[in-house]
């Protein structure tokens, strides 16, 4: 029995392990055993436990409950935490996801004992290395056997990496093997969307109808760590809701909602609270972010996995940082860059806001990428 030890920290991660472990149980199971190991990077139990239940991950083998701190604090502990579990576990490959320090981690201690790393969502690239993600990523890739883009964009960034699009097997980190394989992010909101629809009552409670509200997410501590981006992030919420008579849904992430009352000005930070059309609430579980999602009139988001989303739904988004690793949704028209300023969100949502011209390519796959990648662990790495 071929084992797979999948490495998860974050919301993002979660979620996307929920395809591959849907996939597992449903087209693998005789083949394949999967041990899940939960970084803890994540703690809270709004930001973790929740998915776990709604996306029905089974419950984690090991918690290495590394928990917040600088980063190489944090990834000190998780990469010395993963390598004990690597060690009792012997697991024919290690799959990793995304750009979290969790993936650092994982990706730097099974490849210094020789285990197959497989990475979930390679080939991005912001081009910002001033970004923890950016850095993250990169070094991930690097160290892979088997690396899987979303895109042919992520993949073509491999490329000019200088990966190999021919190398033949056997495989292994000097002779890596890349795949453009679609979205296992686009798995899960095909699978989960019918299921949001009859479950969350996000909207109900909060009084919200369809397409009548816009949907912003605050998180990247470029932004929440900011008093001048955070304050010209709020300051812009408030001013389109008030002269538009918008409604704002927040759901507010721990770190924002540590730092709103210090790092925005007290002028802006009281206009916010008392504007009856801001609804800040806790986050959302997931299945509630995707009935958000859905009946959003528009996204205004600094999250990478929310740009995508809404993609996803067919909703037009305003990305609040400068650079973005989903690049084709930017020349596609259905994302703008706007950054922490408020000039670019006002021009933003003027364009997006009339623009009629909508187009939806088939960017992200048909909605099988986990069984496909699941499929090629098993054809290069079983033994």
């Amino acid at each position: 029995m071929f084992k797979a030890l999948t490495i998860i920290g974050a919301r993002p991660q979660i979620i996307k392990a929920a395809a591959i472990s849907r996939a597992i149980r449903n087209s693998f199971s005789a083949e394949m055993k999967e041990v899940i190991v939960h970084t803890g990077q994540h703690y809270d139990e709004n930001m973790s436990q929740v998915f776990f239940e709604e996306l029905q991950i089974p419950a984690p083998d090991y918690n290495l409950e590394a928990g917040s701190g600088s980063h190489g604090r944090q990834t000190a502990l998780m990469l010395e935490g993963t390598e004990n579990v690597l060690l009792a576990e012997q697991p024919d490959a290690v799959i990793v996801y995304g750009d979290t320090n969790s993936t650092l981690a994982a990706a730097v201690a099974a490849s210094k004992l020789n285990i197959p790393v497989v990475h979930v969502e390679a080939g991005l690239r912001s081009y910002n290395r001033t970004m923890p993600e950016e850095i993250n990523r990169v070094v991930c890739d690097h160290l892979s056997t088997l690396l899987f883009s979303p895109t042919l964009a992520g993949y073509n960034n491999l490329i000019k990496e200088g990966f190999d699009r021919n190398m033949l097997p056997p495989f292994n980190p000097d002779r890596p093997k890349i795949y453009h394989c679609g979205d296992v992010m686009y798995d899960n909101s095909l699978y989960f969307s019918e299921i949001a629809g009859r479950r969350s009552t996000v909207l109900a409670a909060n009084n919200l109808s369809s397409s009548g509200y816009v949907l912003a997410t605050v998180h990247r501590n470029t932004n929440t760590d900011d008093p001048s981006r955070l304050t010209a992030l709020f300051s812009t919420f408030d001013k389109i809701s008030r002269s538009n008579g918008v409604s704002f849904v927040i759901p507010l992430h721990p770190r924002t909602k540590s730092l709103m009352k210090e790092n925005i000005t007290p002028s802006v930070y009281e206009s916010v609270t008392s504007n009856t059309l801001i609804k800040i609430i806790p986050p959302a579980p997931f299945l509630d972010m995707i009935a958000l999602e859905k009946n959003a009139m528009l996204i205004m988001t600094d999250s990478g996995g929310v740009q995508k989303e809404s993609f996803f739904f067919k909703k037009p988004c305003i990305v609040l940082r400068p650079e973005t690793e989903w690049t084709e949704l930017v020349e596609n028209g259905n994302n703008m860059l706007a950054d922490a300023s408020e000039e670019k969100i006002l021009a933003s949502w003027q364009v997006l806001t009339t623009k009629k011209d909508f187009t939806f390519p088939d960017y992200y796959g048909d909605g099988h990428a986990a069984e496909f990648i699941c499929g090629k662990i098993l054809g290069h790495l079983k033994k």
